[in-house]
């Protein structure tokens, strides 16, 4: 698909979609337009049956700065005090269940954190670091902290919160916090994340569709409630076509050929 702003980048590696954050000049702080393309671009790749992958990763030497600080002050500007929609950034608030890995090559700060705490493997280059800079500029820190406890320990995101730039973690450390999942050389992320990402590719994209819808929605439910939904999910699949081709295809020591039939 085409972009809708100049400023994320869309293109495709077979199965995979890469998604690049593109204002490399202001270290891809979010702008107005990048705010209003992400859902568009984000949706397209969920309704496209040849995706089956997603990678997300910024221009430049950062991955994002956070929200462009001009256009936070317009809003304060002319704020309303009436309660708005959220943006909608990341695959998570598109409820997109496809398979998606954030490569974080540089800078992460602030409205950036979005894309970490929501993507299904975060992976780092070793230049990497990570804070969060929104007390030091006057705004509520809350959306980011929340979607990133349910990925990492409590104690360092209430430093970064507190902290603000002065907390600032390097990409080794967001390793043993479990923020990232891997941290590799600089020049060797976006082969990487590729790698991972075609891995994820070969998977029945109805299974796979139906697992992460399952995992990120227990999140919103008690444990035994989430339990109950999810062995419904399994067993509401196993009439779908991929739930036979698969053992099949591994009894005749032969690749599967998956369904184009989306999960229920």
């Amino acid at each position: 698909m085409s972009s809708p702003t100049t400023e994320i980048l869309v293109e495709d590696d077979g199965p995979v979609r890469i998604v690049t954050l593109n204002r490399p000049d202001r270290k891809n702080a979010l702008s107005r337009a990048m705010l209003d393309g992400l859902a568009p671009v984000l949706t397209a790749a969920r309704d496209d049956a040849v995706v089956r992958a997603i990678v997300i990763t910024g221009a430049g030497d950062a991955f994002c700065a956070g929200a462009d600080v001009g256009a936070v002050r317009k809003l304060a500007d002319t704020a309303d005090g009436a309660t708005h929609d959220m943006p909608l950034l990341t695959p998570r608030h598109c409820r997109v269940f496809k398979p998606t890995i954030c490569a974080v090559n540089g800078l992460c700060a602030s409205a950036g954190l979005h894309f970490v705490a929501d993507c299904d493997i975060v992976i780092a280059s070793d230049r990497a670091q990570f804070l969060d800079t929104h007390v030091d500029v006057g705004q509520v820190c809350a959306i980011e902290p929340i979607g990133l406890s349910r990925r990492m320990p409590l104690g360092p995101i209430l430093r970064m919160v507190i902290l603000g730039r002065a907390e600032r973690l390097d990409a080794q450390r967001a390793l043993e916090l479990h923020m990232v999942s891997e941290v590799v050389p600089h020049d060797q992320l976006l082969e990487r994340a590729l790698q991972l990402a075609h891995i994820a590719a070969r998977g029945s994209p109805a299974a796979m569709e139906a697992s992460l819808r399952a995992i990120w929605d227990s999140l919103e439910h008690p444990l035994e409630e989430a339990y109950r939904r999810a062995w419904i999910d399994l067993v509401k699949h196993r009439q779908h076509p991929d739930a036979v081709e698969g053992p099949t295809a591994f009894f005749e020591k032969r690749q599967p050929v998956w369904s184009v039939d989306k999960a229920d």
